[in-house]
């Protein structure tokens, strides 16, 4: 029984060799139809992957996408409308193995000079703590200042005031007078433009609040339902604090990312779809040049079940070899679309090589439908030349 099924196996892979070398210029067709398919299938599934991915990053680099204030806080920096510092260590540092980044923020009005004896201006002091924060003020730092001695000054006062990198600045508030050094210069277009940032024990000194924040900012990454999910959570962990998310980011980002991806699927099955109907035309005229053989092998006992087998083994083997060869090809082909749609070349997905090369094959298959006609084929009109 075993050497039976040997001699079949045998027999079958012998005689799919001898009908894909029966004909190379239709199989040459058929390869390219299905290769080109699956490139162009393989280059825009990379780039929705790979949209998705950057849309993420690109709207997390705006800034944070969820708030953590106080319940029913006002606007004015008192204690009643603060929070506890220790809530920012009770912020989650993951999100579905994605990290998190929180940073608490204090915000008072004061004034700021070039000297003490100076002319002073107010504005609005942002105090800020943040591990990112703190490793990005401690990179541009130099050695003369201690850490808390550093600010970042928006472009709207530096202006007013001729603040430049490395001078001395006074902030004097409610209670203190401190000094920092200009160790950034920033220029966002936003009201942070005229906002000083020290660190958050600084305006906690000068606004006589130790250990209070007036919000905390988290940057959670991922998509909307995963932003969504974590505010869930966390309102859950915190009852004593308001959650709210920034709908501009998440909302928006959702958006284009579905318009995207929308365009991008419906271009897929349209080529999909095309290269299905190139494929079918050319097994349109398999079928045609096949009918002799069909007929020779039922007449020898073979069933249509088996005679179909081989006739789609053949359509799923040139679908494994023009998505293998196409996918590839599709791959590459997206780095340079990326970069001429979205003016960054994108990322190779490796989940985009395996997908593409299924739904060639797929397609392949399905495309095998006009052999469905050889079962009509009777071995007796075969021989006397009427099929």
């Amino acid at each position: 029984m075993a050497d039976r099924r040997a001699t079949n196996r045998a027999m079958f892979w012998r005689i799919i060799r001898r009908l894909l070398g029966a004909n190379r210029g239709r199989l040459f067709v058929m390869m390219l139809a299905l290769g080109a398919g699956a490139a162009v299938t393989a280059a825009l599934l990379n780039l929705q992957v790979d949209a998705k991915r950057r849309l993420t990053g690109e709207f997390r680099s705006f800034g944070a996408n969820v708030l953590v204030l106080p319940k029913g806080g006002g606007s004015t920096a008192s204690a009643d409308a603060t929070l506890d510092e220790s809530i920012l260590n009770r912020i989650p540092v993951s999100s579905e193995e994605n990290p998190v980044t929180a940073s608490a923020h204090l915000f008072v009005l004061g004034d700021v000079s070039t000297s003490p004896a100076g002319e002073y201006q107010r504005v609005v002091i942002a105090g800020m703590h943040a591990v990112v924060a703190d490793d990005m003020m401690a990179a541009k730092a130099g050695p003369p200042a201690p850490f808390a001695q550093r600010c970042i000054v928006g472009r709207q006062v530096a202006d007013q005031m001729h603040f430049k990198l490395g001078d001395r600045m006074i902030l004097r508030g409610m209670n203190s007078q401190e000094s920092c050094q200009v160790i950034e210069i920033r220029a966002t277009g936003s009201a942070e433009d005229s906002q000083v940032v020290p660190h958050l024990d600084v305006v906690q000194r000068l606004a006589g609040l130790p250990h209070r924040i007036s919000l905390i900012q988290v940057t959670v990454a991922g998509n909307a339902r995963r932003v969504d999910q974590y505010i869930t959570e966390l309102q859950q962990q915190l009852p004593e604090v308001d959650v709210r998310p920034i709908r501009q980011f998440t909302e928006g980002e959702a958006k284009i990312y579905n318009r995207i991806s929308g365009l991008l699927t419906a271009t897929v099955g349209i080529v999909l779809l095309l290269t299905g109907l190139c494929v079918m035309a050319a097994m349109t005229n398999v079928a045609m040049e096949r009918r002799n053989d069909v007929g020779l092998m039922k007449a020898i006992g073979g069933s249509m079940r088996r005679v179909l087998r081989l006739f789609l083994a053949e359509a799923a083997l040139l679908g494994l070899a023009g998505g293998i060869i196409g996918a590839a090809v599709g791959i590459f082909l997206s780095i340079g679309l990326g970069k001429a749609v979205f003016g960054v070349a994108a990322q190779p997905r490796l989940i985009v090589y395996p997908v593409a090369v299924a739904l060639t094959v797929i397609v392949a298959i399905l495309s095998a439908f006009p052999l469905r006609r050889l079962a009509s084929i009777r071995p007796a009109s075969v021989f006397r030349g009427e099929a």
